[in-house]
């Protein structure tokens, strides 16, 4: 299970691969389940500034579950549930990793694929990349916990046209829907994700957390606390604050220290 969701680490841009080519990186309950072990993992490891996620090889990011493992682990309702406990708790870990996220996009990113692609940060794909979620055509719903990072992402309205239509559609139409961050060349894919991710972390690690953390707070639409106010000052008792500031009036690169 662990060579299905390969981990590695480049300084502090840590590359995972989900590393199922053979099957277009199509997910098996183990690997959903993998996954999430890895995210939390590395959620905790604050020698992590940045995940770079990814399908092995050119042809596809993942075109979601795999259909032939329906029969022994998706055959009813009480087996499925089982499985979208998995599943939900999975796309949890993504959402809510501390360290922000990029999603290298190539080729097939449709239903599951495009669920966790869409549960990173920046989400950077190819021309020739292709989205949808057709689950309509196997009599299939797509959970809770899967449709409310569909909408986040793209918005009530579009989620529905999504799923109600089932279309694949291209990457162009999907950077419209607000699938994709950024699309680029083909041949691009690999260096514009990681020149992201290296930009990424030579940011202060404390800040990009701390955005990630109010982003998600914010978009919980209820009144914040006074304490939860006064976190975002609390940045300036830092010491990346002092090497930050400092390295701009000298004019130098910061090397910040993620404390």
């Amino acid at each position: 299970m662990e060579n299905l969701i390969l981990t590695e680490h480049h300084g502090p841009v840590v590359t995972v691969t989900l590393n199922r080519p053979d099957k277009l990186n199509a997910f098996t309950k183990s690997m959903w389940q993998r996954l999430g072990e890895v995210m939390r993992r590395l959620s905790d490891d604050d020698s992590v500034r940045c995940i770079v996620l990814r399908g092995a090889g050119d042809r596809a990011f993942s075109p979601g579950n795999d259909i032939s493992e329906f029969e022994n682990e998706r055959s009813n309702s009480e087996q499925a549930s089982a499985y979208g406990k998995i599943i939900a708790g999975t796309l949890d870990a993504m959402r809510t990793c501390r360290h922000p996220t990029v999603a290298l996009i190539k080729g097939i990113c449709v239903g599951g694929g495009l669920e966790i692609a869409g549960s990173c940060d920046i989400r950077i794909c190819g021309t020739s990349s292709r989205f949808g979620a057709p689950i309509n055509k196997l009599g299939l719903v797509m959970g809770y916990a899967e449709l409310d990072a569909l909408i986040a992402l793209a918005g009530r309205s579009t989620a529905l046209e999504i799923l109600l239509e089932g279309r694949i559609f291209g990457a162009a139409e999907a950077k419209d829907k607000g699938l994709v961050t950024r699309v680029v060349d083909d041949a691009e894919v690999d260096k514009e994700a990681m020149a992201t991710a290296r930009r990424i972390s030579e940011g202060a690690p404390l800040v990009a957390r701390w955005h990630k953390k109010f982003a998600r707070r914010l978009a919980e639409g209820t009144p914040l606390s006074e304490a939860e106010m006064d976190e975002g000052y609390a940045c300036y008792d830092t010491e990346d604050f002092r090497i930050g500031y400092r390295a701009f009036l000298d004019k130098v690169k910061p090397e910040f220290k993620g404390r």
